[in-house]
C-alpha cells in the first residue's frame, strides 16, 4: 500500500523544532502558523496530503485557525479530547484507504498506531526528512532556473 496521508501532532513536533519559530512560545499561533507553512512547503514537495492536529486547550479562545483544506488540513482536538485522540481515530479509519504515516514523540501514541496498522516517526527524523527534502527541493529549483536563464541567454 502506498502512503496515503500524514498525521502530524503539532504541539509535539513545535516542541522538538526549537529552530522554527524561534524566540516564540511553543503554544503562540506564530509558532503554530510557521510550522503549518513548512509543512504545506513539503507536502507540496512530496504530495502527500498531511493532517496536523493540535490539542485545542492549546489554543486561545479565539485564536484564528489557519486555512486548511484535503491536501493540508490543520484540526484542533474538541474540549475533553487530545490530539491523541483524533490521531488514533484517523489513523484507524484512514488505514483501510493506505498507509498513515504518525509524527509523534510519544511513545504510548507510536505503539497504539504501529498496532492498527501504521508507521510512526519520531519527531526528529520527520524533522530530519522535511530538512533533507527542502534544501533538495532548493537545489533542484536553482538549478533548473540556471538552466533557463542559460536557455533564454542563448536564444537572444
Amino acid at each position: 500500500m502506498a502512503l496515503m496521508r500524514i498525521l502530524v501532532d503539532g504541539y509535539s513536533l513545535l516542541h522538538n523544532w526549537p529552530a522554527l519559530a524561534p524566540g516564540k512560545p511553543r503554544h503562540s499561533a506564530a509558532a503554530r502558523e510557521e510550522l503549518v507553512h513548512v509543512l504545506t512547503q513539503y507536502r507540496d514537495a512530496i504530495g502527500t496530503p498531511i493532517t496536523v492536529i493540535f490539542d485545542g486547550a492549546g489554543a486561545p479562545a479565539g485564536t484564528p485557525k489557519a486555512e486548511s483544506g484535503p491536501e493540508m488540513e490543520i484540526l484542533y482536538s474538541k474540549a475533553g479530547r487530545t490530539a491523541d485522540d483524533v490521531i488514533e481515530r484517523a489513523a484507524h479509519r484512514l488505514s483501510e484507504f493506505g498507509e498513515v504515516l504518525v509524527v509523534t514523540d510519544d511513545h504510548a501514541e507510536r505503539d497504539t498506531v504501529l498496532s492498527l496498522g501504521g508507521m510512526a516517526s519520531s519527531c526528529l527524523n520527520f524533522i530530519q526528512t522535511i530538512e533533507t527534502t527542502l534544501a533538495e527541493l532548493k537545489r533542484d529549483l536553482k538549478r533548473h532556473n540556471r538552466k533557463e536563464r542559460d536557455r533564454f541567454q542563448r536564444s537572444r
